[in-house]
């Protein structure tokens, strides 16, 4: 199944192809490498060529921005009532996955009409877009977790931009594998789980994450604190080569093989392209819900 996030207005892919994006934050226009690119362009339009920024790749890896117009180091965007701070990184990343959106939308209709009181758990939580979505739709308790203390940071910005200080958010910043384990012996569950693990990553005490080695273990571990009567567990994904089903498979393994009372969606993630009839795929996702 294909998710596409429709409902932004603050971003737009303007356009797509030959490895690259061309993408509109509010009122700034940036070029950036994407993999997933890989048709050619149709026309290259003058704002590929005058963009606010240009990130380049380097042969050696990683890469640099190219400024070719004033840009300030951060702005914020909206979606719907949330507020973003977004601002380029050395990794050409901004702060926020857009395509995300579809995700948000789903956690705020599962948490609004579950007519109880919800506990979230966000693992890899990156700057708080699921963790905000779930705390403006009155989940009782959201705990974000990840192992970069600048991330954990940023998002305590977000929180703020949605005046969101007054909803229950836990902030921690942590191995999510040990941060697991401590809460199963803490006696702590959660209704809902959400896991946006990298391809490969370190802890805060150079815990090395792999995700081929280590999602499962994750999930499987993650059993034991997920509540007797979880509303949806959500794992998304960047990692280059893994399909959707892999994600079914371990939520059938795990999720459904303990509480067969909900279904398995799994599918891509992509953005509508403007300039065409096309969309462009932003990684993947698996969730178990609740029937």
């Amino acid at each position: 199944m294909k998710q596409i996030a429709l409902h932004w207005e603050d971003y737009e892919c303007l356009d797509a192809g030959n490895n690259e994006k061309l993408e509109r934050w509010k009122d700034v226009i940036l070029r950036r490498p994407d993999p997933s690119a890989l048709w050619p362009l149709q026309e290259e339009s003058e704002l590929w060529k005058h963009p606010y920024a240009h990130y380049h790749r380097s042969k050696q890896g990683g890469g640099h921005w190219e400024y070719l117009k004033p840009l300030k180091e951060s702005w914020v965007i909206s979606y719907r009532d949330l507020r973003f701070k977004v601002s380029p990184t050395g990794f050409k990343h901004t702060g926020l996955f857009p395509e995300q959106a579809s995700n948000w939308d789903f956690m705020m209709e599962q948490i609004k009409n579950a007519d109880r009181e919800i506990r979230v758990l966000n693992l890899f939580a990156y700057t708080g877009g699921a963790t905000m979505a779930c705390a403006a739709a009155g989940a009782a308790e959201v705990v974000h977790v990840d192992a970069s203390k600048g991330m954990v940071q940023w998002a305590k910005e977000n929180m703020a931009l949605s005046h969101l200080e007054n909803k229950k958010i836990r902030f921690i910043v942590d191995d999510v594998l040990k941060f697991v384990a401590r809460e199963k012996r803490r006696g702590h569950t959660y209704h809902a789980i959400i896991m946006d693990p990298p391809s490969y990553g370190r802890g805060p005490n150079k815990e090395v994450w792999k995700i081929e080695e280590q999602l499962y273990p994750l999930v499987a571990a993650c059993m034991e604190i997920l509540d007797d009567d979880p509303l949806f567990f959500l794992i998304n994904a960047y990692t280059t080569g893994f399909p959707p089903t892999a994600l079914e498979n371990i939520l059938a393994s795990t999720v459904m093989k303990k509480h067969p009372n909900g279904v398995i969606e799994a599918g891509e993630n992509t953005l509508p392209i403007s300039a065409s009839a096309l969309t462009l795929p932003c990684g993947i996702y698996g969730r178990w819900v609740k029937k």
